[in-house]
């Protein structure tokens, strides 16, 4: 089994940025963690500050890869492009987030990828990841 995980906008920044929202964990970090709990899926991780870049990324992994893990960040508020990225490809895409987008800013309530998601994974910090890929086995 294959699984991507692509993180959006300034979670490059996880273990310094917000650390009472995100944590004190990198997300290299964690990811190696994901390796070792998950040996038999074939993991692989890719993270873009930039729109068009996560897009291509959706388009590349969306028709051979048996699914994706988004976290598209503050573009899942804004992103209409990734919301079709998604709903084009035959992949199916889990949204994630680490921290509960409802338990924050109102502006974070509105998705534009959920619609066209598989299924929404929130709030349950870095382990949201774990979650979305147990959801694909």
């Amino acid at each position: 089994m294959k699984i991507a995980i692509i993180n959006g906008p300034n979670l490059n920044l996880l273990g310094k940025r917000e650390p009472e929202v995100y944590g004190s964990q990198t997300f290299e970090d964690y990811f190696e963690t994901l390796i070792q709990k998950f040996p038999n899926v074939a993991l692989s991780y890719y993270q873009s500050n930039i729109e068009g870049e996560l897009i291509g990324k959706i388009q590349e992994y969306g028709f051979t890869y048996d699914g994706i893990i988004l976290n598209a960040g503050a573009y899942t508020h804004t992103s209409i492009g990734l919301g079709d990225a998604m709903k084009a490809v035959t992949t199916p895409v889990i949204e994630v987030h680490i921290s509960n987008t409802y338990a924050r800013e109102s502006f974070r309530h509105q998705s534009y990828l959920s619609g066209n998601a598989k299924g929404v994974i929130l709030g349950f910090g870095l382990k949201s990841y774990e979650l979305a890929i147990q959801s694909f086995l």
